[in-house]
Formats: structure tokens, sequence, C-alpha cells
């Protein structure tokens, strides 16, 4: 069982993006292993047992770079912040347990195809869990893991990254059980040849025109640590301004687009900061998009007030009269939830804690739709579905992943990204303060990316899109189906299938 957990472990930390070597084919191994291990166990018990481990391992890995903002960022001592990652893993894991129980069960009532079908609904159904339980983090989505090859990503714009995932968990499962069951065999060359054939035909139907709408992402690389000094804040105005300036000289660009937070005080106030932000778009006729903490006052008599992570839509006259409030916040980093029995503060330096914002729209420019994404609301696909269907042409995701360092954390995040402009058919444009700031086309081809820790300016010509993916019109229908048939599914081996003698493999 421990050459099991191995083989699962080895699979997440080669797969999935990280510094040393990443090769996405060996995501496979990671669902491939937690269903042998599911096959193999003696008992429900050990199934999940031994798939909670492999878990554990797999998502540390995954997760190590959390230290980083909790330590460094968040000011904790380092005999907090160290177990942070194993502490999340520990939780997150009990989905993989569950799934090897799921497969140990399931071994002993089917076999061959029925059997491989199941492991990928089981699959797909977990990591919408993780999507949607304690406000959701499906940080390890497999499908992800190949975002860096686009031929094998095409399938998401039917059936979404979490869909997506499944079908590649069942492919895994019948390539583990080729040599017991030749339909599993037929399956997995079936699904393969499906996977590439379409993926072939999609990225070279969709990338025969780029467009002509020309936008400009600015990467400041402000130091998360002194950017909300007030000595600094005219200095990083500075930095912004002569990259923008930049930006217009070499691409005269319709909009720039700043990061997360990328200015660090009230933008809505009548300060010299705002002031000097106006004079920029006023003189240079750009209109900027940029993230900045804002508030509203909920009460006048006591100067009770609410805080919104927003980016606000600066036109070439100054005003900000459009704007969007950050709707999923980052539990410990936007919030705190349980704050009353918790003995440290948020990790986010800025004061207060933030409320998710409401009634959300994308912001009009030039007859434009610009969907926003702020930060990691780029890896859950609801929010992207949200703004194509309320009519955005392009997404547009600020990030500050200066949090994260120099770990995978940057590149794992933009794979997630990468997933929400394939199933939605639009262009992905990415600012973020230290990187990876990048342009994404639909097939979730990078067209264009920075170099992290760089002060630079990044542009690209993106075309607005209006037509929707088979996975935009099916998105709800598709959820409820995968739900319905993994439920059908488990209580058919549960109460009515009979037991199989032997074991599988």
């Amino acid at each position: 069982m421990l050459t099991l957990v191995l083989i699962s472990t080895l699979g997440a930390w080669i797969g999935f993006a990280n510094p040393l070597f990443h090769f996405p084919l060996a995501a496979l191994a990671f669902p491939m292993g937690l269903a042998w291990i599911g096959f193999r166990a003696t008992s429900g018990k050990k199934a999940f047992k031994f798939g909670w481990m492999a878990g554990v391992l797999a998502a540390t890995g995954c997760y190590y770079w959390m230290v980083i903002p909790v330590q460094v960022y968040g000011g904790l001592p380092w005999y907090i912040a160290l177990p942070c990652p194993f502490l999340l893993a520990s939780f997150m894991s009990l989905y993989f347990a569950f799934f090897s129980l799921g497969m140990y069960h399931a071994g002993q009532k089917l076999t061959g195809i029925p059997l491989c079908l199941l492991a990928g609904l089981a699959w797909a159904t977990m990591e919408m869990l993780m999507g949607i339980v304690l406000t959701g983090f499906p940080w390890v989505n497999l499908s992800s893991a190949f975002a860096s090859w686009p031929v094998a990503i095409q399938g998401a714009s039917v059936i979404g990254a979490y869909g997506l995932s499944g079908v590649m968990t069942t492919l895994a499962v019948a390539l583990l059980l080729y040599s017991t069951y030749r339909s599993a065999l037929w399956l997995a060359v079936g699904i393969t040849i499906t996977l590439i054939s379409f993926g072939f035909y999609r990225v070279n139907t969709l990338e025969k025109g780029n467009g002509d709408y020309v936008l400009s992402a600015i990467q400041g690389n402000v130091d998360q640590g002194e950017k909300w000094i007030p000595a600094y804040q005219a200095d990083t105005i500075k930095k912004y301004a002569h990259l923008t300036l930049q930006a217009i000289r070499q691409n005269k660009p319709r909009a720039v687009i700043w990061p997360e937070t990328a200015m660090p005080f009230y933008l809505q106030d009548r300060t010299q900061y705002r002031k000097a932000v106006e004079t920029l778009a006023q003189e240079a006729d750009i209109n900027i998009i940029t993230g900045s903490p804002a508030y509203k006052v909920t009460n006048m008599k006591s100067s009770s007030y609410v805080l919104f992570n927003r980016v606000w839509l600066m036109d070439t006259l100054g005003r900000t009269t459009q704007y969007y409030d950050k709707e999923h916040l980052v539990p410990f980093g936007e919030y705190m939830p349980f704050a009353e029995w918790l003995p440290f503060d948020k990790l986010v330096t800025a004061a207060g804690n933030f409320v998710p914002g409401e009634d959300n729209k994308p912001l009009m420019l030039d007859g434009v739709a610009l969907g926003m994404l702020i930060c990691y609301e780029a890896i859950f696909p609801e929010l992207a579905q949200k703004q194509v269907a309320n009519g955005a042409n392009i997404l547009i995701n600020i990030s500050n992943d200066a949090w994260f360092g120099d770990t995978s954390a940057p590149r794992q995040h933009l794979n997630l990204s990468i997933m929400r402009a394939v199933e939605q058919d639009r262009w992905l444009v990415r600012s973020t303060n230290t990187g990876i700031s990048a342009f994404v086309a639909p097939t979730g081809r990078i067209a264009a990316m920075g170099t992290q820790f760089k002060a630079e300016s990044l542009s690209h010509a993106v075309e607005p899109r209006t037509g929707f993916t088979v996975f935009h019109r099916i998105h709800y229908w598709l959820e409820y189906c995968i739900f319905t048939l993994t439920i059908v599914g488990f209580g058919y081996i549960l109460f009515v299938a009979r037991r199989q003698k032997g074991t599988i493999i």
C-alpha cells in the first residue's frame, strides 16, 4: 500500500506546476494511485486510511507555499506557519480518502467500463464539492495540471474543468485496469483519441484570428512588505505611471490594467494620490483599470463602514463611475472567520475586514464588456460563468501573487485561470503585481507572458467575443447530472449490486 501512496504523491508533485520538474501527464498517476489503493485494500477502513495518507502527502507538496504568506506577511512565528500546508492538506485529503473508499466498494461490485465511468463521476463530484464546501478551495484541479498543453484541455469548453477532470480520471483508471478488462483498454483508447482529436480541431479552428483590441497589463513589482507604508505611496504611483506611459508609446492600448490593490489607498477619496492618477488618465488620454481598497459608510452617526476589495475603471476624463467589488473573499486573508476565537489577525495588512460585493456587472469600455475576476476568483468556474452570462466579451483577472514569493503558487494560479478562458471561449488578461501576468487565448494558449519579479508592461491584441460554449449553455444541468449519476451509481453498488469475487488488480 505504501508503494501506491508513493505513486499518488509523486504523480501530484510532478504533474501539477512546481519549480523543479513539471510533466503534466504524471498527474494521471494521482487518481490512478488513489483508485488502486481502493481496489487493493482489504477493508474500507484501510482504503480510507491510505487514501488519506496519499492525499496529505500530495496536497502538502502542492500547498507548501502557504508558509510564506503566513510567516513573512502574516507576521506569525515559523512554528505556526510551518504546519499550515499540512493542516490544510489534512482537511482537503478527506475528499481523496472518500474517493479511495468509494473505489473500494465500487471495485467489489462493478467491472470494466462501468467501474471506470463511476470513478470519473466520483472524481468530478469531488472537485465540485471542493469548490463549494466551506467557501471552497478547488486548487488541486486535475485538468488544470494540463493547462500548459492546450490540445489536452479543449474538452473543458464542453464539460468544464471539473467534468474534464472526471474524464481524465476515467482514463487513468481504464489504463490501470486494461490488463484485467479488455473493455477498459478500448475505453482508454477511445478517450485519448477523442480528447486529442477535439483538441487539435478546436485549437486550429479558433487560432485563425486574434483581433485588434489592444490592452496592456502593467506589472509594478512593488514589494508587498512596503506597499502599504504611506511613505511609498507616491513612489508606487510614479512607477505605474512610468510603465503606463511606456506601454502607450509602444502599443497604444485602449486601456491599461493595473493589478489587485495596485493603488494602496482609497482611490474614491479626493486626495493628492487620486489627483495624480486622474492627471495621468487625462493627459495620456488612457482608460485605467486598477485595484484599490474601497469603503461604504453604513451609519453616518456612528461612522460605521464596510470595506471592499475593488477594481475601478477610470476613464480618460478621470471619472470612476464603474467598479467591481470582489465577491469571493479569501478566508483568513481578506476576512476572519471565527475571529472571536482565533488568537491572530488576518494576513492582509490593510486595515479591517473586507465584505463581498454584490450585483456585479462587467465594466463597459468602448462598447466592450470586461468581466472582472479578482485574485483567486479565477479558480471558481461559476464566477467566470456569471460574468459571461452578464455579457462579458473579455475576462480580466487582476491579482497580487506577491504573497506567494518565488514558489509554484503563481504558476498553479495561472494554470487554474487558463481553464476559465477555455470554458467560456474568452480571452483572459491577467495583470499581477509580481507575476505571472499573461494574455491567454480562448484555447488556453498563452499568447504573451511576463517575467516574474520584474517591473514591466505587457501588451497584446485580443478579440472581444460574443458566442457561448457548450459548457456555458449546459453548466448547471451538467453539474446536476454529474451529482445525480454519482449518487445513483454508489446507491446501486451499496444496495443493489452483488459482490464480485476476487480482487481486481
